[in-house]
């Protein structure tokens, strides 16, 4: 079979919620389930997020990052993290390990890589994200960091799904681009549930038309994608190019400019981001 009609095939099972997916992501799609339920309180919450050390680290450690720690005071342990950054954040958290546990069955060492450097990329969007959205277009900060945790979800699952089909990550760019990122993203991001308004950012992003200024969510996911300083593995041929955008671009914000509030706020982009990569 080639390239162009596995892609299809897989599209095709992306669209009808027909996903492989490895158990322990059903696992943590369960939670993020008993955590969306509107009844669901902080103990039982912390009950379920403890059982897992890997989120409790992460969830700790999100909690002490600049974005949320504006006392410096740091907490250390489950229940007091989720007070601090609210459920809303949990959420997000859930979602993230939900994208990153795509990849943990994979034994290739280089889709090892391209998993490692794509999460490098997203978890570097969202922190972006959430500071461009607070300081500059003011829409809501932590469904900015959602939507750049989430934004490529579909290279995830590609990933996952590339040593059955060896070379599937090779070749022509157009095809990952329409079948990758459009038609299998969309069927993962309906499987996990995404509300339709980040999915709609999303797909803004898919076709890279935004304002200038930046003032939808869209057009937050779009700056925060064109100014990370990891490129995506995915879009490695627009990698040169998009870096020597990223060090050039600047545009004026009310007394100030895009590129100092960037560098006032380098901290907490970087203490989320390294929140997000724990």
């Amino acid at each position: 079979m080639d390239r162009l009609a596995i892609y299809k095939r897989i599209a095709e099972q992306a669209s009808q919620g027909d996903l492989v997916f490895p158990t322990h992501v059903e696992e943590t799609l369960k939670l993020k389930r008993i955590l969306d339920n509107p009844d669901c309180h902080l103990e039982t919450a912390a009950k379920y997020i403890i059982a897992d050390p890997v989120l409790s680290a992460r969830t700790v450690a999100l909690a002490n990052s600049a974005s949320f720690n504006r006392s410096g005071m740091e907490v250390n342990n489950v229940p007091m993290a989720i007070s601090r950054i609210g459920f809303r954040t949990i959420r997000t958290l859930v979602s993230a390990t939900v994208v990153r546990q795509l990849n943990t069955q994979v034994r290739d060492p280089l889709l090892k890589e391209k998993a490692r450097e794509l999460w490098e990329h997203s978890a570097h969007v969202a922190a972006l994200g959430q500071v461009i959205a607070k300081y500059i277009t003011k829409v809501d900060p932590d469904t900015a960091m959602f939507s750049g945790i989430v934004h490529e979800v579909g290279g995830f699952y590609l990933i996952s799904r590339a040593e059955e089909f060896p070379g599937l990550l090779d070749g022509e760019p157009e095809i990952w681009s329409e079948y990758g990122e459009r038609l299998i993203g969309r069927g993962v991001m309906k499987y996990l549930g995404i509300p339709a308004h980040v999915m709609n950012a999303v797909e803004q992003l898919w076709q890279g038309v935004s304002a200038s200024p930046p003032k939808s969510l869209g057009d937050t996911l779009i700056l925060a994608n064109e100014m990370s300083p990891f490129v995506s593995p995915l879009h490695e041929e627009m990698g040169l190019n998009t870096k020597q955008f990223a060090a050039n671009f600047d545009f004026d914000v009310n007394e100030t400019t895009l590129r100092e509030i960037l560098n006032d706020n380098h901290e907490e982009v970087d203490s989320l981001s390294a929140a997000l990569l724990v």
